[in-house]
């Protein structure tokens, strides 16, 4: 009897014109749909127009604002897992995906999440290290292998492939452990609620 897949989403989270990771998550998901196991779904953040301003605690936002929430809320409730795509600013990462973040508590809770990282000399390392204390808040699990792309755009080729192979070989292993938490996180739920 075969597993079903484990459905995830990959998370763009930059929206700065002229970006770079469209290129680098349709890469990805390329490479999940291939691992197998896997049910891809890519959230571009540039796609919903989430606003900045939240409502105030207990509020209810205007029916606007719920419609371009639930763009995002309704994906990032089915999946499994994520990956999350982001380049570095400023040693951190893009308000665009932490914005993405806030609007949300419950869709992480409990669900495993890698990172796929770009940007010059640190690869975008920085903004994943910095994401990984959100994500504990949130009560998400994050996955220890990642991926990082120091100087990004010189290492992809004009059909949005990765010139090295070893872009290749973290993917997997990252996508490895995504797989077995989502399944192991998944097994847990079913037997009992998490707490958080």
């Amino acid at each position: 009897m075969s597993e079903a897949p484990v459905r995830v989403a990959v998370i763009v989270g930059s929206v700065r014109e002229g970006r770079f990771g469209p290129v680098v998550a349709d890469w990805l998901a390329g490479v999940a749909g291939e691992h197998g196991g896997f049910e891809v779904d890519v959230l571009d953040l540039a796609e919903p127009d989430l606003p900045l301003a939240m409502p105030a605690f207990g509020a209810t936002p205007a029916a606007a604002v719920v419609a371009e929430v639930a763009k995002v809320t309704s994906k990032l409730a089915a999946a499994d897992a994520f990956v999350v795509v982001t380049p570095e600013y400023n040693h951190s990462y893009p308000a665009s995906l932490k914005n993405a973040i806030d609007w949300h508590r419950a869709e992480w809770a409990a669900k495993p999440v890698g990172f796929v990282s770009y940007g010059g000399i640190s690869g975008g390392l920085r903004a994943v290290e910095h994401l990984r204390a959100v994500f504990a808040e949130l009560h998400a699990v994050t996955i220890r292998e990642t991926v990082s792309f120091h100087g990004a755009h010189t290492r992809f080729d004009p059909d949005g492939l990765p010139k090295d192979d070893g872009a290749g070989v973290a993917a997997k292993a990252m996508l490895d452990q995504l797989g077995w938490w989502a399944r192991a996180l998944a097994d847990a739920k079913a037997v009992r609620p998490y707490p958080g």
